[in-house]
C-alpha cells in the first residue's frame, strides 16, 4: 500500500507562484513514476505533469509547459511540482499519483496510487 499525501496548495494572485509537495510513504518510492493530475469545478480530472523512476524523465501537458516544473526528491520520498506564472484559469484540486510502473504516465488510468488532493485558487 502507498499513501501520498499532497501540501503547499492555498489562495495566490494571478502571477504568483506556488510549490506543491506530495509526500509518499514506501520504501520503493525511487521506482515510482510520479504525476500531477488537476481537476477544475465541472471539469474532468486532468494531467500537469509527470516524472519517471529511472532518469527521472518528465513529461508536461502543453499549457503547463514554461510555467511548471515537476520534480523529487527519492531521499526524502517527495515529488515536487513548481508553478509559476499561475492563471486563474489554474484554479482546481491538484493530485499527486503513484505508478508503480516507473513511467510517469500522462493517462490518470495508469495510475496506482492517489492522493486526497490540495486546493490552489489563483485570483484575478
Amino acid at each position: 500500500q502507498v499513501q501520498l499525501v499532497e501540501s503547499g496548495g492555498g489562495l495566490v494572485q494571478a502571477g504568483g507562484s506556488l510549490r506543491l509537495s506530495c509526500a509518499a510513504s514506501g520504501r520503493t518510492f525511487s521506482r515510482y513514476g510520479m504525476g500531477w493530475f488537476r481537476q477544475a469545478p465541472g471539469k474532468e480530472r486532468e494531467f500537469v505533469a509527470g516524472i519517471s523512476w529511472s532518469v527521472g524523465s518528465t513529461y508536461y501537458a502543453d499549457s503547463m509547459k514554461g510555467r511548471f516544473t515537476i520534480s523529487r526528491d527519492n531521499a526524502k520520498n517527495t515529488v515536487y511540482l513548481q508553478m509559476n506564472s499561475l492563471k486563474p484559469e489554474d484554479t482546481a484540486v491538484y493530485y499527486c499519483a503513484a505508478d508503480l510502473f516507473g513511467v510517469g504516465s500522462k493517462l490518470d488510468h495508469e495510475y496506482h496510487y492517489w492522493g486526497q488532493g490540495t486546493q490552489v485558487t489563483v485570483s484575478s
